[in-house]
């Protein structure tokens, strides 16, 4: 079927300025006909049988034009060249077998008809360029053919892969529940193990304590029939301990009663051998011994009549014997000093005779220097003083301490039950108080202070559980003081070489004991100087053939499989006693009688420090207990000797301690420092602290 399309003049005006206008279309069009079109020269054009379809759906124009009309334009050819672009147009159309239906009416009135396709071929009046709109709608339509053609085809292959994952995701989902209920099972099954180990451990458990139980209860009867058995031995015992004790009181008043004759024997011997000695009056002494024999004697018969001693029985024996000992003690003082004063007036008249008159000769000096300031400046040689006067008054003291060990030598050494029992007791007695001094509130002090001196009174005491006493035994004064001193001494080394300001409340306790009972004082001494020679002070000599283990015993080291201790243990123990003694010196007992001097008072600080810079120093030694020293005592010494003191503190500062520095070696310079450091810092300020542990007296009212 062919169609002749007449060319309209305005419509291919336009349609050519689209194409111009269009970004998508590029358009060829042959060279004479887009001339021949622009020359507005009449053609047939035509159409292939593929693209005469197109020319049915070309849509009016949007500005109310027909097809056929050309708008007007300032850019458009004149009307007579439109008019010469209209002519017939021939196109040729397959599409003879489907019937076509009349072409909608333009608004221009025109009408466009086509006739069936049975018919003949349509002539059509249109423009060339309905070819090329015809191009670009075929263009278009197969555009969209493709995009949905490969947007069918997109499709296809999302559900395809939509699917696949699916798939993979339902095989995953079966995988994985697969696993988890394995899972699930082994956790079941380690669950049930573990449960099933539990409980089996736990069996085991509980059968173990079943058996531990078993022998528990086994030993606690057999723990609980020896309580028993314990008990009534221990109630048998109580039962015969009254007539036991009330037995060993009696014999110990007897005991006593022999002691204090066979002493009244002595005094009355020693009276009558110095009856000669003139201006000394010795009949009292024998008078109060007769009395104190008398009131022994009196004793007994009273005990006798009541059954048993009792313990103000006890305790007036003891006191009576202990008045006859120092009776007789006093007795011998007296005679020693009469007989040096007849002897210096035998040799004043002898050398009267001999070498004329002459002015009286001073006496001989065997005591002890006063220590002074100007001690340290005297031209004779001070080691020379120290041993003379020092190491007599050292000698006396060990010499006491060994005659008070000497006497209790049997109640030591025996092998009797009982007596070794009353030494236990008694030793408990002792040893046990002094270990419970410590720095709390001064009650607790004076508890302690008031059991020693309640036994070393000759009083009964609780140890054990049953009351101890003194007089239990001849020895057993003598021991105890000897155990007091030593347990003092001993604390001193341990327990304030540990706590230095441990120090005070022992010293305290040992100053109240030391007031009432000088004997356990110079103990104290002996005990002291023997662990500790530097408290003398004294440095032994070395002599040719001592081991070295004997000297080192001399020096205060402890010698063990011949072993001597370390130097820091060894100056740590020296610092503790030392630091006793200043704290000893400067403390009175606050509830005694405050108006009788200090029996170990400040003046022998000043005479420990004086004596020390008369010798020669020790590398450490001196100069770590001279800074003990003055840390603990230097706050007193300052009070009592004020600018006196300072003197000797300069002394110390400016002579003494370079001499110290010099037999020091580089490596070991901390004590040397340390005091330095100590003195520099007091000189500077012009006092010395208060030491720590201090017992003030807000310390004794609590």
């Amino acid at each position: 079927m062919k169609f002749f399309i007449k060319p309209s003049g305005g419509r291919c005006w336009k349609t050519l300025r689209a194409l111009r206008d269009s970004s998508r279309v590029s358009l060829h069009l042959e060279a004479e006909g887009l001339r021949s079109s622009l020359e507005g020269g009449s053609s047939l054009a035509k159409l292939s049988s593929d693209l005469a379809w197109v020319v049915d759906d070309i849509p009016p124009d949007s500005s109310g034009h027909s097809a056929d009309e050309a708008p007007p334009s300032d850019n458009s050819p004149s009307s007579g060249s439109a008019s010469g672009l209209q002519g017939p147009s021939l196109l040729e159309s397959p599409r003879t077998s489907t019937p076509q239906s009349p072409s909608p009416s333009r608004p221009s009135g025109t009408q466009s008809t086509r006739e069936s396709p049975f018919t003949d071929p349509i002539a059509l009046q249109c423009s060339p360029a309905i070819g090329v709109e015809a191009c670009l709608r075929m263009y278009q339509l197969a555009s969209r053919r493709r995009a949905a053609e490969g947007l069918r085809r997109r499709q296809e292959e999302q559900e395809r892969k939509v699917r696949a994952f699916s798939e993979m995701a339902c095989q995953q989902l079966e995988r994985f529940d697969k696993l988890r209920e394995q899972k699930l099972q082994k956790d079941f099954r380690d669950f049930r193990d573990m449960m099933e180990k539990g409980r089996r451990e736990a069996l085991g458990r509980q059968r173990k304590l079943r058996a531990e139980h078993g022998l528990r209860a086994k030993l606690l009867a057999l723990k609980l029939g020896e309580a028993e058995q314990q008990q009534r031995q221990k109630q048998a015992e109580q039962e015969r301990l009254p007539v036991e004790e009330g037995q060993v009181s009696v014999r110990s008043l007897y005991t006593v009663q022999e002691e204090v004759l066979r002493l009244n024997r002595q005094l009355e011997a020693s009276v009558q051998q110095h009856r000669d000695l003139l201006n000394v009056d010795l009949s009292a002494f024998q008078s109060r011994g007769t009395q104190l024999c008398g009131f022994i004697s009196g004793l007994l018969p009273t005990t006798l009549d009541t059954g048993y001693p009792t313990a103000e029985n006890q305790a007036g024996a003891e006191g009576a014997l202990q008045e006859m000992r120092d009776l007789l003690f006093h007795l011998e003082q007296e005679i020693s000093r009469a007989t040096e004063v007849k002897e210096e007036e035998e040799a004043h008249i002898k050398g009267q005779e001999s070498q004329g008159p002459q002015g009286p000769r001073a006496p001989a000096w065997t005591s002890a220097p006063s220590p002074s300031p100007e001690g340290t400046q005297e031209k004779e040689d001070p080691q020379l003083r120290v041993q003379d006067g020092t190491m007599h008054w050292y000698q006396r003291l060990q010499d006491a301490s060994a005659k008070c060990e000497l006497a209790f030598e049997d109640l030591s050494s025996s092998k009797d039950s009982q007596d070794r029992r009353i030494k236990m007791d008694l030793q408990k007695a002792a040893t046990i108080p002094v270990s419970q001094i410590s720095s709390s509130a001064g009650s607790k002090l004076k508890e302690v202070f008031d059991k020693l001196h309640s036994l070393l009174s000759g009083q009964p005491v609780q140890s054990g559980g049953r009351p101890v006493s003194v007089s239990l035994h001849p020895q057993g004064l003598d021991f105890v003081q000897y155990k007091v001193a030593e347990k003092l001494v001993k604390q001193g080394e341990s327990e304030v070489a540990s706590h230095p300001e441990a120090a005070f409340p022992i010293a305290a306790v040992a100053s109240g004991i030391w007031m009432l009972h000088p004997r356990v004082g110079d103990l104290i001494l002996a005990q002291l100087h023997r662990q500790c020679p530097y408290s003398v002070p004294f440095h032994p000599a070395f002599k040719e053939g001592m081991a070295l283990e004997d000297y080192g015993r001399m020096l205060g080291y402890r010698v063990t499989d011949s072993k001597v201790e370390e130097q820091d243990h060894f100056l740590k123990r020296m610092s503790g006693m030392i630091r006793f003694y200043a704290a000893i010196i400067q403390l009175q007992w606050p509830y005694g009688d405050r108006q009788e001097a200090h029996p170990h008072g400040l003046q022998h600080g000043w005479r420990w420090l004086a004596q020390v810079l008369n010798l020669e120093p020790l590398p450490h030694v001196t100069a770590t207990l001279l800074f003990d020293f003055l840390e603990v005592c230097g706050n007193a010494l300052v009070k009592q000797y004020q600018v006196q003191f300072w003197k000797l503190v300069l002394v110390i500062r400016e002579d003494y301690l370079p001499r110290i520095e010099a037999i020091t070696s580089s490596g070991q310079m901390g004590s040397v420092v340390r005091l330095q450091q100590f003195l520099d810092k007091c000189l500077q300020r012009r006092e010395i602290p208060v030491p720590r542990g201090f017992l003030t007296p807000s310390f004794w009212n609590s």
